[in-house]
């Protein structure tokens, strides 16, 4: 009888307003098991996968959400860096116009005097009447991937700082906020908490969307999707907020796990490796002078006699070519015969047309142009260039730190349902329940097998999915083991 009236109740609820009906693994949610007839297959509906998703939603909710929460908190303190560096660098980046500038090459000598001990690798010639030339060299003792930069002023020639820099480009602030987002300045090992966070977003939110845009709504239903519904506060509100959000948020933070696997370890050499078979090569240039192999060094060449044509002239000519915005000069090496220059303006429309210029004549000797770059690669150049906040400026920016705040919100409303839902009429400290389980064992295998081969093929292109995956199963096998011992009846002494 108590049954029958718990029913009841629980369908009354339902039937006023259901996006409140009880939610599955709650205490008060009634238990049913559908029965099938003996040796007939078992239908496959969205009732019977969702309480699968919602069980796996709530796991990596739990698991993954720290690794999230750090990324969406360093990623939100990286929307901010560009305007930061602009006040703290000020007297290195920019100048007072007056006259006319003076050579490239005056401003890349005074550089030289100020590293005596660098080696010149590129240089980054002032785009606006208010920049400072940068002047990049590798220096001994530096960090991988680190650089010694000097910035000058074109009209004066004065070099007006000095600051190590990471990949050529990004100073010491937008440096040390990019490592903590990466890899919480740890190195290596720590890039593994950005890839689990990547390689598990994009899972949250198609599962956050499926459970949310399925359950059964009876009236103003776009309304109650898109909007978060007010009334007292609790567990209903709070997943409100939780999903109507996730829903506005859920484009832009698919295009940031997408981009964020594409650099990352391990899912990002596999991505690299598919894109590669499907987009085909990019263009590339060749350093090597003509009527010379890759491996003749250049000073056997007797056309070096004429000495090098310097890099002012190497300029006019790629501006000639047709470059212009944000160039990037890299001198010969003993690698490199020829001068490099590429296009390196990353914001809309983005311009990488790169290329080959000889010393000695200053005339073009390769090209390679953005224009045919294969679709692929530009839409993941676009991607990641729009992931750092580079693409569209400060709208970018504000779109970022927009998707940061809401993930931040998402997570901490997904870990006070867990509290709410905890149980209130026992001693200690206890945390909200998991929803039901065992669900999976009711599926057909015809469905189950090829399910479960996806899933296997997606955890070994993406590993940082497949192994916490693999770890939740294993971890909830045994918690399910432990709990029938000890519901099972104990046999009473005769």
């Amino acid at each position: 009888m108590a049954e029958s009236h718990t029913a009841r109740a629980a369908t009354d609820i339902s039937t006023a307003d259901p996006t409140l009906a009880p939610h599955e693994g709650d205490a008060t949610a009634p238990v049913t098991e559908t029965r099938t007839q003996p040796g007939a297959k078992p239908p496959v509906s969205w009732s019977g996968l969702r309480p699968i998703l919602l069980r796996l939603h709530f796991y990596a909710g739990v698991l993954i959400g720290p690794f999230l929460l750090v990324a969406a908190v360093t990623g939100l303190m990286y929307t901010a860096t560009p305007q930061i560096e602009a006040v703290v660098y000020r007297h290195e980046l920019k100048v007072t116009p007056h006259g006319t500038p003076q050579t490239l090459s005056a401003q890349v000598a005074a550089a030289r005097k100020a590293v005596p001990d660098g080696t010149l690798f590129s240089v980054t010639p002032a785009t606006g009447r208010t920049d400072s030339t940068r002047v990049v060299f590798d220096r001994p003792g530096l960090p991988d991937n680190y650089t010694q930069t000097a910035f000058v002023n074109p009209y004066t020639s004065e070099v007006l700082g000095q600051e190590r820099t990471f990949a050529g480009w990004w100073l010491p602030v937008r440096s040390w906020v990019d490592g903590f987002h990466r890899h919480l300045n740890l190195g290596e090992p720590g890039r593994i908490y950005s890839e689990i966070a990547a390689s598990w977003l994009w899972v949250e939110i198609l599962g956050g969307l499926a459970l949310w845009l399925t359950a059964p709504r009876s009236r103003q239903r776009i309304r109650r999707v898109l909007v978060p519904q007010g009334g007292p506060k609790g567990r209903r509100r709070t997943m409100s907020w939780h999903a109507a959000v996730g829903v506005w948020a859920s484009v832009g933070l698919l295009g940031l796990s997408a981009t964020g696997m594409t650099w990352s370890v391990h899912a990002g050499a596999s991505i690299g490796k598919i894109q590669s078979a499907l987009a085909g090569p990019t263009p590339a240039i060749s350093t090597t002078l003509p009527g010379h192999t890759a491996h003749q060094p250049t000073g056997s060449d007797t056309r070096t006699s004429k000495g090098d044509v310097g890099i002012d002239a190497v300029v006019a000519s790629a501006h000639a070519a047709g470059l212009r915005g944000v160039l990037n000069v890299s001198p010969p090496t003993k690698d490199q015969a020829t001068y490099v220059v590429k296009e390196n303006t990353r914001s809309w429309p983005e311009r990488h047309d790169t290329v080959a210029v000889d010393p000695t004549t200053g005339k073009i000797t390769d090209r390679a142009n953005w224009a045919d770059y294969p679709l692929l690669s530009k839409m993941t150049s676009w991607g990641i260039d729009a992931h750092m906040g580079l693409l569209f400026g400060l709208a970018n920016q504000i779109v970022l730190a927009l998707l940061a705040i809401a993930l931040i919100g998402m997570i901490l409303w997904g870990y006070r349902m867990w509290w709410l839902r905890r149980p209130t009429r026992t001693d200690g400290f206890t945390l909200g329940r998991a929803p039901t389980r065992g669900t999976w064992r009711r599926l057909p295998g015809w469905f189950l097998a090829p399910a479960v081969m996806l899933t296997a093929a997606i955890g070994y292109f993406v590993p940082l999915f497949g192994l916490p995956l693999l770890a939740f199963i294993v971890v909830d096998l045994i918690v399910g083991a432990r709990r029938r011992r000890r519901n099972e009846p104990k046999e009473v002494a005769a």
